[in-house]
């Protein structure tokens, strides 16, 4: 669900009422603004008795203080100002939109002595609250005592800042970025008996009122296009599956597009080779990367991005009825290319690889990059800090690795090589789905390149990041939207004209 926060920009404000929130660097004296808020000075004594020293993210909590014209008065520290970085600026907004705890408004001064506080600066703060108010309760009909605020309920936020214009214009921008990743977080989240394949298609199909070109194929379309690997995961299941292929056309006429494909496995079981019953319930996420690209395809036609963009995204269930494919089975991709299926939880790399065959093939794309919750062995290499980088083209990895870093949606590269390439070959078909237990991220990823040609490439597995990952200051959701803004950072540092 979308936030749950009004934000404007202004100059000045007058305290009536409400919270205020100041910040204040730990080298620096509080925002402009502390002098109408705490006219009796008693944000200097409590900050001596609690020994607050405006360390990064702190806060310190003020109940109607003396003489103030604010119900409440907070304080959040910003560390050093030198050290401040763009992704503090979203922590100090995800910080301060924590500790809202159902005020109707409020007002936050930003500009801190010895901070500079740009027009963006403004922006990234107000994304930040936006991105930490997200939450997703859908399915709640009672709310707890503890909640922030009851449900549908819209807190006024009015950010003061001296370049109250440049902000709010640069507000506009990103605020398209929140919608994409809180869409992202929504598709996760959903439970699986609601988001099947044929719903997040629908979904997907909602773009259009976005400007957004979009085509759905049905298992019909894909058999006549030869995707027995894709459809030979959908076999076992009810639910019939979906191809999405969406187009955003905001460059130049004949500039080849970028190209972004996600997994979208809406539930995963494991197939005949089943999973464990403990934890499968978080196989509902299990469509992460098909998700991501979806949020992503939102904010590049939200904010009308000088790009042009085709996201891809493969939609099936997984399941082990009496129709679902064997281990021993033997496919044959759009590519032409045949696989044996030694295991049916190596599902992923199956959707995956026809649809990134089908996206070269009709596109003829500037680079492709694929997002999946692919392997449990990334999880296991890299925790839920960093994906998995994947890539036969040293520039654009380099690429996403600064825009990781950009974002703190990171990324660490892996390597591939011809030694394990020679993993996956198999006995009986031009290769096999599985390499078995060791290098299992780097073998899924070799899988993958037999199907991209020369084409320049990228895979991201967000096994870690996607869902389940750690909960920090700028998210407390289950599915965290991971790869939504890194992908848009991609794209406007190196690919917008």
């Amino acid at each position: 669900m979308a936030a749950k926060f009004d934000i404007s920009f202004s100059k000045s404000a007058k305290i009536s009422g409400g919270l205020t929130i100041l910040l204040k660097a730990s080298d620096g004296d509080l925002a402009a603004g502390a002098e109408f808020a705490d006219p009796a000075g008693v944000i200097a004594r409590a900050a001596k008795i609690a020994k607050f020293s405006a360390k990064l993210m702190s806060t310190l909590d003020l109940v109607a203080p003396e003489g103030s014209p604010a119900e409440r008065v907070i304080v959040v520290g910003l560390g050093k100002a030198e050290e401040m970085t763009a992704h503090d600026w979203l922590k100090a907004g995800g910080t301060a939109a924590s500790k809202i705890k159902g005020a109707e408004k409020a007002t936050v001064f930003i500009d801190a002595p010895g901070v500079s506080v740009d027009a963006r600066a403004g922006a990234d703060f107000a994304l930040g609250m936006l991105l930490r108010g997200y939450s997703f309760d859908t399915y709640k009909t009672k709310k707890n005592d503890d909640e922030d605020k009851p449900s549908g309920k819209v807190a006024k936020i009015t950010v003061v800042t001296a370049d109250a214009a440049g902000a709010r214009k640069a507000f506009a921008d990103a605020e398209t970025v929140a919608d994409g990743v809180n869409l992202a977080r929504d598709l996760v989240n959903e439970p699986p008996n609601v988001l099947g394949p044929v719903e997040f298609a629908a979904k997907a199909k909602e773009l259009e009122k976005l400007g957004v070109e979009v085509e759905i194929l049905t298992e019909r379309e894909m058999k006549r296009l030869g995707m027995g690997a894709l459809l030979g995961v959908a076999q076992g299941s009810v639910r019939p599956p979906r191809l999405a292929i969406m187009q955003w056309k905001g460059g130049k006429s004949k500039e080849r597009p970028l190209a972004f494909i996600g997994k979208g496995v809406v539930f995963d079981t494991g197939g005949i080779s089943i999973k464990p019953a403990a934890g499968m319930e978080d196989m509902k996420g299990d469509m992460g990367g098909a998700a991501a690209v979806t949020g992503l395809m939102h904010v590049l036609a939200a904010r009308k991005a000088a790009v042009n963009a085709v996201g891809i995204i493969g939609l099936v269930e997984n399941m082990p009825d009496g129709n679902a494919q064997r281990p021993g089975d033997i496919v044959t991709s759009m590519s032409g290319q045949t696989i044996e299926v030694i295991n049916t939880d190596a599902e992923g790399r199956l959707v995956l690889c026809d649809a990134l065959w089908y996206c070269n093939d009709r596109f003829k794309p500037q680079f492709m990059v694929n997002l999946a919750t692919l392997t449990g062995a990334v999880v296991v290499a890299l925790g839920s800090v960093y994906a998995g980088l994947f890539s036969n083209d040293d520039a654009l990895a380099g690429q996403l690795t600064e825009a990781g870093f950009s974002t703190s949606e990171k990324v660490w590269r892996l390597p591939l090589s011809k030694e394990y390439d020679k993993m996956i070959d198999s006995k009986f078909a031009d290769m096999k789905n599985t390499g078995g237990r060791y290098a299992g991220s780097i073998t899924a990823a070799h899988f993958l390149k037999r199907f991209v040609q020369d084409t320049r490439w990228a895979h991201l597995d967000i096994a870690g990041t996607a869902m389940g990952s750690p909960l920090d200051e700028i998210n407390q959701s289950w599915g965290s939207g991971f790869g939504v803004r890194l992908l848009d950072r991609l794209v406007r540092d190196h690919y917008e004209a």
